[in-house]
């Protein structure tokens, strides 16, 4: 039983109670459903029909969550190969079609992400959840990730989630965008951000 694979369920939606798996934990580390719960009551209906950008993914449960909610196309991004495979795994559960994944640095596919929602001319939320920095190898995630949201063309986003480590200040302004409020569950914080023009 020992080796019995990590999961979690979808919580609503079209795909809800599908089981998802969940890449080792010293290779990602899973959303609690408290917050996917919060974030996703925050967004209420504003999901239906929009695109989900889910920019550090791992297994894919938030992606995934709001695809079973009614959005229209999710594009993930991870690096990790072990991750990526179970990423795989769970999209083969509910709609392919509907989703995008973009193996290698998000850093690097953010833009290739980016210039898809310009040629279409639509704009996504951008759920992003780097690894915790104290992460061996990831002492900079946050300040790639803080240069990476100032890089975001406004006319493409609807709205910047970031999912970090309570202790981390995430500074007021980010370019052109401002934080919105931010909620804490425990060691774990979810801090919106918006565009100063959409205030």
């Amino acid at each position: 039983m020992k080796n019995k694979q990590l999961s979690k369920k979808i919580i609503a939606g079209k795909y809800k109670g599908k089981r998802l798996l969940l890449p080792s934990k010293t290779t990602t580390r899973s959303s609690k459903s408290i917050v996917l719960e919060s974030f996703f009551n925050t967004l209420q209906f504003n999901i239906v029909g929009a695109n989900f950008v889910e920019v550090f993914s791992g297994s894919g449960s938030i992606g995934l969550e709001a695809l079973s909610r009614g959005a229209k196309k999710i594009y993930f991004m991870e690096k990790d190969s072990n991750a990526l495979k179970t990423l795989k795994e769970n999209i083969a559960q509910t709609d392919p079609n509907a989703c995008e994944v973009f193996a290698g640095d998000s850093f690097s596919n953010i833009h290739t992400v980016v210039s898809k929602l310009k040629k279409s001319n639509e704009d996504a939320y951008f759920y992003i959840d780097p690894p915790f920095s104290i992460r061996e190898d990831m002492e900079d995630i946050y300040e790639k990730t803080m240069q990476l949201i100032k890089e975001l063309p406004e006319l493409h986003v609807k709205l910047i989630i970031i999912e970090h480590m309570s202790g981390l200040d995430i500074p007021q302004k980010l370019g052109l965008y401002q934080v919105k409020k931010s909620k804490k569950f425990g060691n774990t914080t979810l801090t919106y951000l918006v565009s100063e023009n959409m205030e």
